[in-house]
């Protein structure tokens, strides 16, 4: 089966992890900080550390990674960069990659006109690399969020 790598495994990429996991996927997913590294572990979820705002570090991930779920709209930190700059320069290097496709987080705590950005850029690399990408615009807080997240998923490998 596929492997998914998800850019900011808090508790809703936890979640589609562990759901993900349970259907026969291997996951994968990050975060900035050594102390969320067991509670990604507990969900089944292969656990890296990589911060979002150092591509590079992402990159030394997808190997064998098939499509990349980048769940940074409610983000703290610099999200400017991290929805801008920092975001197109990983869907730069992704051509490179086995990826195949790429979900966006394009809803959240983050300001609107970023996300907007993000997905500005999504679209570009899509038509310039023609790796599939696709914004996921459902909040957080709606009760169907897990399974069109997963929907959006599925849907990047055809």
């Amino acid at each position: 089966m596929a492997r998914l790598l998800i850019v900011g495994a808090g508790c809703h990429g936890r979640e589609l992890g562990a759901r993900m996991a349970a259907s026969g996927w291997r996951v994968r997913g990050t975060t900035r900080g050594r102390e969320h590294l067991a509670a990604i572990e507990a969900a089944g979820i292969e656990p890296a550390l990589a911060d979002p705002d150092r591509p590079a570090e992402a990159l030394e991930l997808v190997a064998d990674v098939s499509v990349i779920l980048y769940l940074l709209g409610s983000l703290d930190g610099p999200a400017a960069a991290i929805h801008g700059p920092r975001l197109e320069r990983l869907l730069e290097k992704l051509v490179d990659t086995p990826v195949r496709g790429f979900l966006y987080e394009a809803t959240g705590s983050v300001a609107s006109e970023i996300l907007a950005g993000g997905c500005g850029l999504i679209a570009e690399a899509s038509a310039r690399t023609r790796i599939p990408t696709a914004a996921l615009s459902v909040p957080r807080a709606a009760p169907d969020w897990l399974g069109r997240a997963e929907a959006a998923l599925l849907s990047l490998l055809g």
